[in-house]
């Protein structure tokens, strides 16, 4: 079940809790991919809070919203990139993509797997997508009132499997979002030591997300008669370079 475009933006961009989830998943998001020169980049699912520090060197920078979700207008104040469009049924041509940055999209679809499908579609061999995911063990989950209490939490475990059976190839994992989903001052004031912090205990518990960052791996089809052996190969030099054999005295000689 997606959640409503609104109530996203509202918790990203109007509430001081989402605001300082929103910093704090998107530095470990450049953390991962400082720079993204000259490249084509897609948000889906609500990843466009993400999306904002590769405008203005990405080739290209499209965020795609599911129609259950809807779509709103983003980015504020420039030329709108934001589409409207059908969860398993992208409006991207194969290949195409560069990076795929996917938040409250993977644990609230209906086909999880038909959209880790077009997500391999889409991208172009040697791409690499990052799966943003609500931590089956952390706080977040359990709690209804933030966009992560939503849909179907992870393990790394399972998310990890869940991706090698669509082919990809994870690369790394972290763990962020330590700090406690409370609207209350201290924790929010608080918030940088809690995740300075948090990567030293028990990350994969403690932490409210998870991200894992995974390849698309395309390798060369094997021709079967490249690989044949001749059993019985041709011995067209056999002999040259031995030693001549020395014919006896008296032989009689052809």
């Amino acid at each position: 079940m997606h959640l409503d475009v609104l109530d996203l933006r509202n918790f990203y961009y109007r509430t001081q809790l989402g605001r300082v989830a929103q910093r704090v998943i998107r530095d470990q998001v450049m953390r991962i991919w400082p720079e993204a020169s000259g490249q084509t980049i897609v948000g889906y699912g609500f990843a466009v809070p993400l999306l904002r520090p590769y405008l203005a060197d990405a080739r290209r920078v499209i965020g795609l919203m599911p129609g259950p979700q809807g779509v709103m207008p983003w980015p504020a104040g420039l030329p709108n990139v934001s589409v409207l469009c059908e969860e398993t049924q992208w409006p991207l041509a194969t290949g195409i993509v560069d990076r795929i940055v996917l938040m409250h999209g993977l644990e609230t679809s209906d086909h999880p797997s038909s959209l880790l499908e077009e997500c391999f579609r889409v991208l172009g061999p040697g791409g690499r997508a990052l799966f943003i995911v609500p931590n089956r063990s952390g706080l977040w989950s359990r709690r209804d009132g933030t966009p992560f209490g939503f849909g179907r939490p992870y393990s790394l475990a399972q998310l990890e499997a869940q991706l090698r059976s669509h082919d990809f190839t994870p690369e790394r994992a972290v763990a962020t979002l330590f700090s406690p989903p409370s609207e209350r001052r201290f924790w929010l004031k608080t918030s940088d030591f809690w995740e300075s912090q948090g990567s030293r205990f028990m990350p994969w518990r403690a932490g409210g997300v998870l991200m894992v960052e995974a390849s698309k791996q395309v390798y060369a089809p094997r021709k079967p008669d490249l690989g044949a052996v001749v059993r019985r190969p041709l011995r067209v030099l056999e002999g040259v370079g031995a030693q001549p054999v020395p014919t006896p005295r008296g032989a009689i000689q052809s």
